[in-house]
Parts: C-alpha cells; structure tokens; sequence
C-alpha cells in the first residue's frame, strides 16, 4: 500500500472570480500529472475563498459597542472583531490576543477564520471562509468530472489550531467524493476485539497530510494531487463537527 503527495508548482495567484477548475486541470498539466480516476486534489481554503470573492475591507467596518468592547479585552482592532462577530454565532473564549468563536460553519476556531496572510491588494483586506465549503467542493469535483470524465475527491484544507497542542495543522472544512468520517465502532481488532469508540477524521487526515507540502508561509503551493487508500463515500466535512451539546470543552 502506498500513497503519493504532489505539490503543484506554479499555480498563479488566484483572484475573485477564477475558474477553480481551469486552474487545478492547467497545473496539472503544467507539472506532467494524468488526472485518473479515484485521485483526490486538496485545495488550500485561501484560493477558494480568493475565487469566490469573499473579501471585506476593514475601511467599511463600522463596529457594534459589543464589537469595541471585545476589542478592548483582546487588543484588536474593533473592526475585525465586528468581522469576526459577522462570521460568528457565539464567543467561545476571549483574552488579550486571543477570540475564539463558534464560525456560523460550526467550526470552533480563532478569528472566525478571518485571515490577512497571502492577500494581497490593501492592508485593510480581510479574507473569510468560503460561504459553504462542502458546496464548494461539490461544484469543483463535477466541474473536474465533466471536462475530464474523472471521478476525484476533493478537500478543501485550512490551518486550524487545537486545545491543549501547540501548533496547527491541516484539517477539512470542506469535501466531495469522499468519506470524510468513517465510523468503525462494531469492527474488532487484530485479536477480534470489538471497536467501541472508534471514529476516523479521513478528510482530517488527507488534509494534513498535504499541509506537508502547501506549507503555512510562503511556499507557494495550494493545490496537491493526491493518489492512495483513500476511501471514498458521499459524506461531507460538515460530518466531522461534533455538536456543541457533545463537546465536553465547550
């Protein structure tokens, strides 16, 4: 069993409105990749969200009393803390430095997502998650499966930090053509041990596993081709978010 990561090279800055799939199909060209059946390409969040326009100005935020009140116990400017609310549906924990929120998504995240790192154009641009991941994924894939007759999976990748570990990596918030979570309760083990508690972050996994080559800083690379065990299905990375009412952190 193997599995092969490729990083495409030389995928030109995306900017709103780019067709998403006449990109992934020319990198693939450009780095001698045939596209075949079962492949999965993951895709950084940033390019999607780039494509789909989802940028805001800090220039047209006007912040809420709540929003400067946030702002003053975090020491952020209250205007991204009003994107931040805008993209949010409860704060999660705050202190100075730090907002993490419940995303409107149901991620629990910091910023709500909200970056300014690789935008490029004025200070004051923000860029947000796509509006729909999932959807965006599903709409990349059939776009993919209609130009090539190639059925692939797709994975939208963010960076995204965790309680307790230093450091972020690679998670899904977005998927297609794959089983982003795999429930194995009721399989047993090598000595035929039933599996009580054990569930599978698949897209999770696919997604960090190409964070190796995209990098977090300047590399460059927001597409990999990815060929393996990767178990496809139908279930989208929304399936990955645990209900708040189950999460014993919240």
């Amino acid at each position: 069993m193997s599995l092969t990561l490729t990083a495409l090279k030389d995928v030109p800055l995306v900017r709103e409105g780019d067709d998403l799939c006449a990109l992934v199909l020319a990198g693939l060209e450009t780095n001698r990749l045939a596209l075949a059946e079962g492949d999965t390409l993951v895709l950084a969040q940033k390019i999607v969200s780039k494509s789909e326009g989802r940028f805001r100005r800090l220039s047209d935020i006007t912040p809420t009393p709540q929003a400067i009140a946030l702002a003053t116990e975090t020491d952020k400017d209250p205007r991204l803390v009003q994107a931040i609310l805008d993209e949010s549906t409860e704060v999660v924990r705050k202190r100075r430095g730090v907002l993490v929120v419940r995303h409107r998504l149901g991620l629990t995240m910091a910023q709500a997502g909200i970056d300014q790192s690789n935008v490029e154009g004025a200070d004051d641009r923000l860029l947000l998650l796509p509006r729909d991941p999932d959807a965006s994924a599903t709409r990349l894939r059939e776009s993919i499966l209609a130009q090539t007759g190639k059925a692939v999976g797709i994975v939208i990748a963010d960076s995204f930090g965790r309680p307790f570990r230093n450091g972020t990596t690679g998670i899904a918030i977005g998927a297609a053509g794959i089983q982003s979570f795999i429930d194995r309760r009721g399989d047993t083990d090598l000595f035929g041990r039933v599996l009580k508690v054990s569930t599978i972050a698949h897209a999770d996994e696919i997604a960090a596993a190409a964070s190796l080559l995209m990098g977090q800083a300047d590399e460059g690379l927001p597409i990999v081709h990815l060929r393996g065990p990767v178990l496809r299905g139908d279930s989208p990375a929304a399936d990955l978010i645990r209900p708040a009412a189950e999460d014993l952190f919240l």
